[in-house]
């Protein structure tokens, strides 16, 4: 409790917090601490506590593009989306936004103030900084087209990185390499453009969504990247996986590259789906799919 009292002065803490409380999936098992950091300062000095009590951590957004494990997690998930969610604009289209900042408000903000750019991340249920993480993108565009730079926590430093120095390939960047580097906010160069056009094509995009996706079930969104000259949902289609299911793990009828949760799935129900899918692709077609969600707290 001497610890825990320690980390509250310096953020938001809860003890043994369920992460399918914070998950998009709604599943995975408890952190033995969960933590809202109030500032740049507040978060070093958690990062120096945890270190000297060689308590491991991870960065969490929105939990929407994850995985947890079932089992519980030893160690300390940081969350910057309570206190880590200015944003601004300039008038030139210079956009700079701090890393929990909810990537769907401020593609809105964004329309509001004429800017284009962001479309494309109107309905992607993260923050700025899981976005870089990813690389996340929807109808052929990313946050990596439009972004100049990241302000960085590295190696205890703050610093700005230039997009040539993040590695951002289809939704892969630096920092999934460097995950001990903490991505704190970033710079976005977007464009003058007609309100009602770009409104009108966040609204239109909504619909597909909507008609399209399974988005009245938990779930993590596109379970696998598209492989080279295809996609991934045909190819699921293809071996006649749609709806397939696994103890609460449903491959969605609606869209075959999305697995669901029906109510009471277990991590090794969502692993199992996957690893069957995976296998019967590579069997048919020689295609390695490769997962866009990624798993956390796995011993293996």
């Amino acid at each position: 409790m001497k610890l825990l009292e320690k980390l509250s002065v310096y953020g938001d803490v809860e003890y043994q917090e369920p992460l399918s409380k914070h998950t998009t999936y709604r599943i995975g098992g408890k952190s033995r601490y969960f933590i809202y950091p109030k500032n740049i300062m507040c978060l070093m000095s958690i990062l120096d506590i945890l270190k000297e009590e060689k308590i491991t951590f991870r960065m969490l957004g929105k939990g929407s593009n994850i995985l947890c494990a079932d089992e519980d997690y030893d160690g300390a998930i940081l969350c910057l989306d309570r206190y880590f969610n200015e944003f601004y604009f300039e008038e030139d289209g210079t956009c700079v936004a701090q890393a929990g900042t909810s990537i769907i408000l401020l593609a809105h903000e964004a329309m509001k103030k004429s800017f284009s750019g962001l479309e494309f991340a109107s309905g992607i249920p993260g923050t700025v900084g899981g976005a870089v993480f990813m690389n996340a993108g929807a109808y052929r565009s990313d946050i990596g087209s439009i972004l100049t730079k990241v302000f960085v926590l590295k190696d205890g430093i703050c610093t700005w990185m230039t997009k040539e120095e993040l590695a951002f390939q289809y939704r892969h960047s630096i920092f999934q390499e460097y995950r001990h580097w903490i991505i704190l906010g970033v710079e976005l160069k977007l464009t003058h453009g007609d309100q009602k056009e770009i409104r009108d094509l966040m609204d239109s995009r909504r619909k597909r969504r909507i008609e399209a996706q399974p988005l009245d079930k938990p779930c993590a969104g596109s379970v696998f990247r598209n492989p080279p000259n295809g996609q991934a949902w045909e190819l699921i289609e293809r071996i006649g996986y749609r709806g397939k299911q696994v103890g609460g793990a449903k491959v969605s009828e609606k869209h075959a590259n999305f697995i669901i949760n029906t109510g009471d799935a277990k991590a090794q129900d969502v692993i199992s789906l996957i690893t069957m899918i995976q296998k019967e692709v590579k069997q048919q077609f020689d295609i390695d799919l490769i997962t866009e969600v990624e798993k956390f707290n796995w011993k293996q």
